[in-house]
């Protein structure tokens, strides 16, 4: 941890760690850190600095157990900030970043390499939390944040100390699950953890990769465990415009996913193999999330867009025409951009959207499905003992309530998903 009178250069991120008289700040290319919330503001430039640190350190041949402890800090206080230095006081301003704050990285190397594990690149891991700020997402449950990167392919998660802790107390065994199958899982892909102080407050994040496409809307969507007993969409959450349903509202549907034999016998291996590292880490009470992407019904919807477009074209193209004949962009830079064929309906980038799997092509609809599973930290302790037992006396004994021992909610979820498939 760097000393707490050190000056950083919050647009020099490769600064050394020490004790300097002055910093001269050096203009970049691409800006970044551009949030209204300092949290985020925070967040981004943590994450460059981060990386850029990491760059200069050498890959180790093979991860050690004291990697899987260890953490860099850095404390920046601008104390430079209210004394009369025009350039300095612009920069500082115009990032929004708060006049001191603390970024805390946890296990770097681990992270880096189960990045390199998941196909991500550090650099477009970086460009995708530094370069533009984060969405926050109406899903973030009781006031935690939640957000989005802004080319859609992150999610970052606000979550406790305590699960920091229980990241932590898995992190050497789900490394060497995710080493063993090549990074091919339905498991969230950890990919970095951190915590951003400000203002004396301390924010938990852990980023993960986005289940859902960067790019196909969703048009239908399920939280799915295998129980039955109070696992129905509220009616709050049904009028949303993309509500997320549940076991009760799946079955009412007669909801079905319609993937080939190879498919569904690739998605049942990694289940499987998922739910037995679940069951030895005592793991239970996680869900299948179920996105899917609607083709024909995105085809519709493009349609509808070119012709909106189109008359909006027709209507202001006289008038630009007017204002200056010579306004058309560059030659090069059209015929560059246009040489990228844009994907369309249904379509996606397997590298990209791992969780994507196409519809058979017998399939009465043509549809994308996005399958993973989440909320996977929850351990069967006291607690959840406690909530198994008071359940069983209210709906019975044989009740399929989602409160169940490790092993038999593995069994019974198991049981369920593979019922989904028609």
């Amino acid at each position: 941890m760097s000393s707490p009178g050190a000056t950083f250069n919050p647009l020099n991120t490769l600064a050394p760690k020490s004790k300097t008289k002055k910093k001269h700040f050096v203009q970049q290319k691409v800006e970044v850190f551009r949030a209204s919330d300092p949290v985020l503001s925070v967040l981004m430039w943590g994450v460059n600095h981060s990386i850029n640190d990491l760059s200069q350190v050498p890959v180790p041949v093979m991860l050690l157990p004291d990697d899987f402890k260890a953490s860099t800090k850095i404390k920046v206080s601008n104390h430079l900030f209210n004394k009369d230095d025009g350039v300095q006081k612009a920069i500082l301003s115009r990032e929004n970043l708060p006049g001191q704050f603390k970024f805390k990285d946890y296990c770097p190397q681990v992270f880096r390499n189960l990045r390199e594990h998941f196909g991500i690149e550090d650099q477009d891991y970086q460009v995708s939390l530094a370069r533009s700020p984060p969405l926050k997402d109406e899903e973030g449950q009781r006031g935690k944040l939640m957000l989005t990167s802004y080319d859609r392919t992150l999610v970052v998660k606000e979550i406790s100390s305590e699960e920091v802790e229980e990241v932590h107390g898995i992190l050497s065994e789900y490394h060497q699950h995710i080493v063993t199958c090549h990074g091919s899982t339905l498991l969230p892909q950890f990919l970095a953890m951190y915590r951003v102080s400000v203002e004396s407050e301390d924010t938990y994040l852990l980023v993960m990769r986005n289940m859902f496409s960067h790019r196909l809307h969703l048009h239908r969507k399920y939280d799915l465990k295998g129980s039955l007993v109070s696992r129905e969409a509220s009616f709050k959450e049904k009028v949303k415009e993309l509500p997320t349903y549940k076991d009760v509202d799946f079955r009412n549907n007669m909801q079905k996913v319609y993937v080939s034999d190879e498919a569904k016998e690739k998605v049942v291996e990694k289940l499987n193999r998922d739910i037995e590292f679940l069951v030895r880490m005592r793991f239970m009470d996680y869900s299948l999330l179920l996105g899917i992407h609607d083709v024909e019904r995105a085809e519709r919807q493009e349609e509808e867009e070119e012709e909106e477009e189109e008359e909006e074209e027709i209507e202001s193209s006289y008038e630009e025409e007017k204002e200056d004949e010579n306004s058309m962009a560059p030659e090069g830079i059209g015929g560059y951009m246009n040489s990228f064929k844009p994907m369309g309906p249904g379509e996606f980038d397997p590298y990209v959207d791992v969780y994507a799997i196409q519809s058979a092509v017998d399939a009465p609809q043509r549809e994308v499905y996005f399958m993973g599973l989440i909320d996977v930290l929850t351990q069967y302790d006291t607690k959840k003992k406690a909530a198994h037992a008071a359940k069983a006396v209210k709906h019975g004994a044989g009740a399929e309530i989602s409160t169940v021992h490790p092993e038999q909610y593995a069994k019974r979820f198991r049981e369920f998903i593979t019922k989904i498939f028609a």
